[in-house]
């Protein structure tokens, strides 16, 4: 199912994809589910220097500048695809690339990207957060470091003229060094993981460590600068989006809520179990999936509700029955 045989959760325009064309702000790429399963690439202009890249439900954003390219994530899995869009639109070289946040299918193509410089003669600007740089330290990361090394929360870059802001999530729901770039120039917001734009919230909200402080995180950026919302997964995002996310998110906590209250933890200690874990485990079972069936009849028809809703529920739920 795509997007556009689905209906759409902002009520979008669709439009066929355009290397050449800019998008107008708000319009969304038609059929895009069926584009990424079939084609190697989908590629849209959103400026003069910028272009949106998707290739498998996995995308990113680039920047053209007078000399190299400057791209964020090296995507794992797609390296073939995406060099082929950047190609297809300049003869330029990728010169830099940003670690949006330390999470290998985001970054897990970085190697090829080096080799690739090194065979030009000339080594990759890699960028990332201090808070990332710490991340891959901590968790042993077999990926190379950032070259340079931005201050967290808070710190910015220069491109060939492009001015690249970091936004960080202080309290971040996603990764610990979840974070926002914001290409100040060309009013486009990158943050991958943060939300699928034209869908309800992805499987534990994109991978989400931690549900808690997802709503903040959503709301931080949403006052910034920006026309185009790029979030990897999903279609190209505007304020819209996170409006629905938002309210979404009311409603699942909502039902939550009231499946928590109909169905007491109380209710689900058994004497005669084995153990007590299956004490917790079958009370967020239940909670979940009454959670999910309230919000059918208002959200049921939308992309990738049945598959994603459950685990949804149960990280809320969760948190509600943390933070209390």
């Amino acid at each position: 199912m795509s997007e556009s045989t689905t209906p759409s959760t902002v009520r979008a325009t669709y439009v066929e994809p355009s290397a050449e064309e800019v998008l107008q702000p708000g319009l969304k790429i038609g059929d895009l589910y069926r584009r990424n399963m079939s084609q190697p690439y989908v590629l849209q202009r959103l400026s003069e220097k910028s272009w949106w890249v998707q290739s498998f439900n996995y995308g990113t954003v680039f920047y053209v500048g007078n000399e190299g390219v400057l791209i964020f994530d090296t995507l794992e899995g797609v390296y073939d695809n995406i060099v082929q869009a950047v190609a297809s639109v300049t003869d330029k070289p990728i010169t830099a690339a940003v670690y949006p946040h330390y999470h290998a299918d985001h970054i897990g193509d970085i190697a090829k990207y080096v080799a690739a410089a090194e065979q030009q003669g000339r080594s990759l600007r890699i960028i990332g957060s201090a808070k990332t740089a710490q991340s891959m330290d901590k968790s042993g990361s077999n990926f190379p470091r950032p070259t340079d090394v931005l201050d967290w929360p808070r710190g910015q870059f220069d491109f060939e003229g492009l001015t690249v802001e970091l936004h960080g999530f202080e309290w971040a729901a996603h990764t610990d060094d979840h974070s926002a770039w914001l290409l100040a120039n060309e009013r486009i917001i990158h943050s991958s993981d943060l939300i699928n734009p034209d869908q309800p919230p992805f499987w534990r909200f994109a991978g989400n460590e931690r549900f808690h402080w997802h709503e903040d995180n959503l709301k931080q950026i949403y006052d910034l600068e920006w026309d185009y919302l790029s979030g990897s997964h999903g279609n190209v995002g505007t304020r819209a989006d996170i409006d629905f996310d938002l309210a979404f998110i009311a409603d699942l906590k909502e039902a939550v809520g009231n499946a928590m209250g109909a169905h007491p933890f109380s209710d689900f200690v058994n004497p005669d179990a084995d153990a007590h874990t299956e004490f917790l485990s079958n009370f967020f079972a239940t909670v979940s999936r009454a959670a999910t069936d309230a919000l059918r009849p208002k959200y049921g028809q939308l992309y990738g509700f049945e598959a994603a809703t459950l685990p949804n529920a149960e990280m809320v739920a969760w948190a509600m029955y943390e933070y209390r």
